[in-house]
This record gives C-alpha cells, structure tokens and sequence, in this order.
C-alpha cells in the first residue's frame, strides 16, 4: 500500500505500444519518460493490439500494457441515456482513454472493449477544438455545454501518467460556456489541489459502502479516503457531486446503504454539496452477456435481471423500491431539484 489508495499492478506498464503518428506529441513524451524502463514497440494503429480477437480482458488485467495512440475522429459523443443529465439538454462525453486502471466487478468496460489494455489518446489539442465546435453548434445556447470527460474511465486516478484533468481543468477557464463533470473512485484529488477552483467544473465522486468497494471495486479507493478527498476538494472551493450510482441488490442493501448514507453526512456536510445522483444497476445487453460469459467468479451478474428495451437492470418493482429508498435518504438533506435519479 502507499497510504492513501491501493498500490496497483498498472505502476508500472512493462509495454508501451506506440502509434507512429503518436509518438511526437508532447504527452507521449512525458509518458516515455514515466515509464523509461518499460518496452516500447511502434505500431501502426492501435487497434492492431487492442482490438485483435481472443484476448482474455481478466487476464490481460493482471498485467495491463499501455498503448499511445492518436485520436481521428468523434471527439464528442452523445450523452447515454444510462446517465443522469441533471436537466441539461447540450449533454455530451469523451473518450479521451480506453478502459479503466480500476477493475470492478460490475463494470460494462468488460463488455464493451475486446481487450482490458489502456489505450491513452495523447492529442488533447483536437479535444479542445471539437469541444470549441460543439459549444458553438449547441442546441439550446441557453445552457452550457455539459461535458463528462471521465464517463467510460477514471482520469483522475490516472493523472500521474496522464495530467488530462489539469489540461481541461485550465482549458475550462477559457469557455464560459462550457460546464465539464470529472467522476472517479479515486483518492488522487491532491493531483490537482494546486489549481483554483472554478464554479464550471464539477468534481464528482463515486460513493459505495465499504463493504461493496472493497468486495467488487478492485484497485478504487476505500470511502474513507474518498470522503477525505471530498472534503478537501469542498475546503477549497470546489463543486463537489456525490454519486451514489450504482446501487447493488447486494444481501442487507438497505442497511448497508443506509450506513453508507449516515457514514458520508457524518462526515460532509450536505450544504457544501452541490448535488447528487442516484441509479440502480443497468447495462447494455451486449455487454452484459458478455460479461456473463467472461465472469463466473462474481455473484454480482447472477442475480435477478431483467430486459427493458437494450438494458439490462433489476425488475421494476424491486429497482422502484431501491429507488425510492435512496431519494428519501438523501431527500433529508437536499432539495428535489438537487436529486439526479435514474429511472
């Protein structure tokens, strides 16, 4: 352990796979220079290495290379329909990585990339320039632009090798119009506390019980220390989101997520708290039978599931009763409008 978070098996890539039209950016350089003693092997196209057929995305977990690539095109993406918009109707994401340094059981990563490697994109500037595009072409000028950057990963616990939270952090200062979500499981807030806050990004974390996060959130931080880096990412200003998403039919849930809610207002204070979200667990179909395929070691996948449409979820009943349960919880402590829920 290193005191504050898990110690991971990423610390140290033995390969770093390298587009050749990559390898002169300035963040593959800095990312070389991470990694000096790490293999590094030229390719053409990333999906060479991360989309080949019959690999073994928990395997290849054990021992995650990293691979530098190029981004050519769709630097926005619509915003999922799996994901809370908080009433916001220019919602979009990016993709600025490729899966995730953390290794939940209940992740749809697993279903939706052949390959568990980390593919890191390292030409941020094109971001900036389609996010720029997109606040001018957005359908409702009334509103910002929301834009989740850490929606299919966690960059802040990455943001040792890659700084992608500080670059859109500075770029923000430059669009009024822009509002930007980075979520994460992650304790690494000090990778970023030297920066003045700003009211258009928000900091959100990810809340699970104790029990949960160390059973099935391989590598994420412990909620004590993720309560620790909410507060002091609220002492210094911030805009801090809670999450409480996804809320698992695990045995006990009320009562184990009962204590997840009086532990974190024990220790943070819901008026310094902007908002929160709430979901139950729900995935894409294709994922999760994938999932299934790959995973018989979690009983997280092996519960009562449902079909509705494409997603995949608890059945009505019981997914209105965990629901509800939670928005009367946090109901003691914010205003309706402060309540995303998924439904």
């Amino acid at each position: 352990m290193n005191g504050s978070e898990t110690s991971f098996r990423w610390g140290n890539f033995s390969h770093l796979y390298i587009e050749r039209g990559a390898a002169d950016y300035p963040l593959t350089w800095r990312i070389r220079d991470r990694f000096a003693k790490a293999r590094v092997l030229e390719i053409d196209d990333y999906k060479a290495v991360f989309a080949r057929p019959r690999q073994r995305f928990q395997a290849q977990k054990e021992s995650m290379k990293l691979i530098l690539a190029v981004k050519k095109d769709r630097f926005l993406y619509d915003g999922s329909g799996h994901s809370q918009d908080f009433s916001l109707e220019n919602f979009y994401y990016n993709t600025l990585m490729f899966n995730c340094v953390y290794n939940c059981d209940y992740c749809y990563l697993q279903g939706m990339y052949p390959s568990a490697n980390i593919v890191a994109f390292v030409n941020v500037e094109d971001y900036f320039s389609a996010t720029r595009r997109g606040i001018e072409d957005r359908s409702n000028p009334a509103q910002p632009l929301y834009l989740c950057i850490s929606y299919d990963t966690d960059l802040l616990a990455f943001e040792s090798v890659a700084p992608y939270c500080r670059a859109w952090i500075e770029f923000v200062h430059g669009e009024p119009d822009l509002l930007v979500e980075i979520r994460t499981k992650s304790a690494a807030y000090r990778a970023i506390r030297d920066l003045a806050p700003t009211d258009r990004v928000i900091l959100a974390w990810t809340l699970s019980p104790e029990p949960v996060a160390a059973r099935y959130e391989h590598g994420a931080a412990p909620l004590r220390l993720r309560l620790d880096a909410v507060q002091a990412a609220i002492d210094d200003g911030w805009p801090v989101r809670l999450c409480f998403d996804p809320v698992l039919a695990v045995p006990s849930w009320k009562s184990v997520y009962g204590e997840l809610l009086e532990e974190t207002f024990r220790r943070i204070d819901p008026t310094a708290v902007r908002d929160v979200s709430v979901g139950v667990f729900r995935m894409t179909k294709g994922y999760f039978q994938r999932m299934r395929r790959q995973r018989q070691d979690t009983p997280l996948l092996y519960g009562e599931y449902v079909q509705e449409g494409t997603t995949v979820t608890y059945p009505a009943g019981q997914r209105e009763e965990m629901t509800s349960f939670m928005r009367q919880r946090l109901g003691q402590h914010f205003k309706e409008d402060q309540i995303g829920v998924w439904t």
